[in-house]
């Protein structure tokens, strides 16, 4: 085994627990271009324990897709989460062809952009990155709604990190997101109501002391108290949807449920597509892969372009919105909710760098002239 893996337990422990309960079935081989491209899992895992480097974990969504579906309840993506650092330590990855994501993270985190109230709070609304940027007038409209819910609550800007996480440079991100938790905390904060799948899953894995929930459960939960054109009014006619589900919230079923309960009271009938839910796909965002290889992102797209089947796709996730709008009618489920009949006519129409960044920096004024 090569020295560098035995100084990574979890890569180790991962592999072997691969190697020792992976039946080859191939069932997540076949739902996987990934690991079409690689191989079975055990086979990858016994390579990784011999030293071998045959395996690019950077061409992995990390969408846990293969978890969900083997019967062995074995988790893969692990393994390749493991792989990333460990390149990451031994400073054999180029961060260049990441340096406008990476950029992006930057961004978010500076104090030109980030924004936290000046006074404590107990809640606070974490929207992310994405989607104040493109959709700023949603993120305004679902802030109000929470506040009619809970009047105290307060909106921060930041970033999680959560791209660093993925790309293996796992001090950095520690780093990071331990210095947002703990201004959180030094601000009172116990509960962070997110709209990001992705901060949903670092908040909940590495936000000891923080409760996490997302913006969509919290509305559902209240929706009878709200106004009834804010959440609970019909369209003029039903309209069918689909409902693409991020993969970083797969397993919170709680979240699933509590999005289609905000559709149907709009009136929305919902056509399940083949993998939603637990078994949900990939956008082809996840992981970054784009940034490595393109075209095996784009499978994931174009594997919901068909199970789409033409309906309108409604996604909780901003950058799910954009990249399945590349190829099918994609909204985020806030437009559906606070804009229906633009949603429904296309009109609304999410804004494009470089405008996201203005748009962070007159939400950010906003939020100022709240305070």
């Amino acid at each position: 085994m090569d020295e560098q893996c035995r100084q990574r337990p979890e890569l180790v422990q991962s592999a072997k627990e691969t190697v020792a309960g992976c039946t080859e079935c191939g069932t997540c081989v076949r739902r996987c271009a990934f690991l079409t491209r690689y191989g079975m899992p055990r086979d990858i895992a016994r390579r990784v324990l011999a030293g071998e480097r045959t395996v690019d974990p950077f061409e992995c969504s990390l969408c846990n897709l293969c978890a969900a579906v083997c019967p062995e309840e074995l988790a893969p993506g692990d393994l390749f989460l493991a792989l990333r650092r460990l390149a990451a330590d031994q400073g054999l990855v180029d961060f260049k062809p990441y340096a406008p994501l990476l950029g992006y993270e930057k961004r978010g985190h500076s104090s030109l952009f980030a924004w936290y109230p000046p006074s404590p709070v107990k809640t606070v609304f974490f929207p992310g990155c994405t989607l104040p940027g493109t959709r700023p007038r949603i993120t305004w409209k679902l802030f109000e709604a929470l506040r009619k819910c809970e009047p105290e609550a307060a909106m921060v800007l930041d970033c999680c990190h959560k791209p660093s996480h993925d790309l293996g440079r796992q001090p950095f991100f520690v780093e990071q997101f331990e210095n947002i938790r703990n201004r959180l905390l030094a601000l009172g904060v116990e509960r962070v109501v997110v709209a990001c799948p992705n901060c949903h899953k670092v908040f909940r894995k590495y936000g000891e002391g923080l409760t996490v929930t997302t913006v969509y459960e919290v509305l559902a939960q209240y929706q009878t108290r709200m106004k009834r054109e804010a959440v609970s009014a019909s369209p003029r006619t039903t309209v069918q949807v689909t409902v693409h589900d991020p993969c970083p919230l797969r397993n919170q079923a709680g979240v699933h449920q509590a999005v289609r309960s905000l559709l149907e009271a709009r009136g929305f009938a919902i056509r399940e597509m083949r993998d939603s839910g637990e078994r949900t796909l990939c956008c082809g965002e996840g992981g970054a892969v784009g940034f490595k290889n393109p075209a095996l992102a784009v499978t994931w797209i174009e594997k919901r372009r068909a199970q789409a089947q033409g309906d309108l796709i409604v996604t909780y996730c901003a950058g799910c919105a954009g990249f399945l709008n590349r190829v099918a009618p994609t909204c985020h489920v806030g437009d559906v909710l606070f804009q229906p009949e633009r949603a429904l006519a296309g009109k609304n129409m999410a804004t494009k760098p470089p405008f996201t960044y203005l748009n962070r920096l007159l939400l950010k004024h906003q939020l100022k002239r709240l305070s």
